[in-house]
């Protein structure tokens, strides 16, 4: 596996290049709903998304967003709430329509076949889940940090942000341990290098490689922000 650990930046080009199953994209937007974000979980970014490189296919970005500018790789459809994109598609759209930054952060552990299929397991089930109103997301946040009073498996899934897609695949890949306090528990902070996650045995990350888009990105991100409106 290929790694930019010596490099701060690279290019887009660069990062889907050498990004894996597992990878962290990370970023980090000024407008005022990023920056609530960012002053409510105390972090410097606001959104993030894991990479999925499978066997022939593009690299993909696993996430959750309010908006549908791009079409989900696992239904074919324009939709808001948890989606499969196209990375590089995804990111150049977060960049241009969004104003926002991105990171990498590679992860040093090699994914097992095991691991792909729980990954795919967890993609089928929770694909198009609705992303909650600012409100509920704000709920959610806080009662992830008071004790349960129910287990996780017994709340359903009915809505899910960024960092509660990322974490609850992560944790059934193995990739993290389980959280007794549940999902919500997570937020964009969490996957930056300055704060702590709960990794499983034998799983590293390496810090942040600022990803840095071209003109031509840039131009590619705002047409796939106009074609989805």
């Amino acid at each position: 596996m290929e790694h930019s650990a010596t490099r701060s930046r690279i290019t887009l080009d660069e990062a889907v290049a050498i990004t894996r199953t597992g990878d962290l994209w990370i970023f980090r937007g000024s407008s005022g709903a990023d920056r609530a974000i960012q002053a409510l979980t105390n972090a410097p970014v606001n959104h993030v998304g894991m990479a999925v490189v499978l066997d022939d296919l593009p690299p993909l970005m696993w996430h959750a967003e309010l908006g549908k500018s791009l079409p989900d790789m696992w239904t074919g459809r324009h939709q808001r709430g948890v989606q499969l994109h196209d990375l590089r598609g995804a990111v150049q759209v977060w960049s241009a329509r969004y104003g926002q930054r991105g990171w990498l952060r590679q992860i040093s552990t090699q994914i097992s076949p095991e691991q792909e299929d729980q990954l795919l397991r967890s993609i089928a089930r929770l694909d198009g889940t609705p992303f909650p109103s600012t409100a509920k997301l704000t709920g959610r946040w806080f009662a992830g940090r008071l004790p349960r009073l129910r287990k996780p498996s017994d709340v359903s899934i009915e809505s899910a942000y960024c960092a509660e897609v990322v974490g609850m695949t992560m944790e059934e890949m193995g990739l993290l341990e389980q959280r007794r306090r549940g999902s919500n528990w997570y937020d964009p902070g969490r996957f930056w290098s300055g704060d702590r996650l709960p990794l499983a045995p034998g799983v590293e990350f390496g810090r942040e490689i600022e990803v840095l888009l071209s003109e031509e990105d840039l131009a590619a991100g705002r047409r796939s922000a106009g074609e989805g409106a």
